[in-house]
């Protein structure tokens, strides 16, 4: 009798570790989908991260700081919707004039500088003032269309630290 219970005890310790090994797959194989998606977008776009650089620094192309600094001003928003999301691809496709599925992958690269800044809250100055440096004052107004457009998709009102992410806004852009 103990030897049965020995073996069943090893027969559910050698399934209950399969198991957990086979989790462990599926979750590399999602992580690996994630890292090409980036990695996919950045080429599309013609993003070449510089070997001594920041990932933000080495940002060329407007629409991807739009899409960075639209991200991170979303996520400053506690829980960010749904419908905030889908608002953001939107405000983002008419303000950097390309299409639905385009925003969606500069999103996607978006995200990707936002998490290397080391959040929403370091993102935004930093982004901010890259956008300035490529656009000039120009670049303010399609970032505030899509500020306007998350802010309407949501409450219509600004968090806190959205807020003061537009106070850091405008003094990159030098409008204070």
């Amino acid at each position: 009798m103990p030897f049965l219970i020995a073996a069943l005890g090893v027969l559910a310790a050698v399934y209950f570790f399969i198991m957990r090994a086979r989790n462990a797959a599926h979750l590399t194989t999602e992580l690996m989908d994630v890292a090409n998606d980036v990695r996919l977008a950045a080429r599309r776009f013609g993003f070449v991260r510089r070997g001594a650089e920041h990932p933000a620094e080495s940002i060329d192309d407007p629409n991807i700081a739009l899409a960075a600094l639209g991200t991170a001003f979303l996520e400053l928003d506690d829980l960010p919707s749904k419908e905030q999301r889908i608002a953001l691809t939107g405000a983002l496709a008419r303000a950097g004039r390309v299409n639905t599925g385009d925003a969606e992958e500069l999103l996607i690269l978006g995200r990707w500088i936002m998490n290397e800044c080391g959040g929403p809250a370091q993102a935004v100055p930093r982004l901010g003032k890259k956008l300035y440096k490529m656009q000039g004052a120009e670049g303010f107004q399609p970032l505030m269309d899509i500020v306007q457009g998350v802010a309407n998709a949501g409450s219509g009102d600004l968090s806190a630290k959205q807020r003061e992410a537009l106070d850091d806004l405008t003094r990159a852009f030098r409008l204070s």
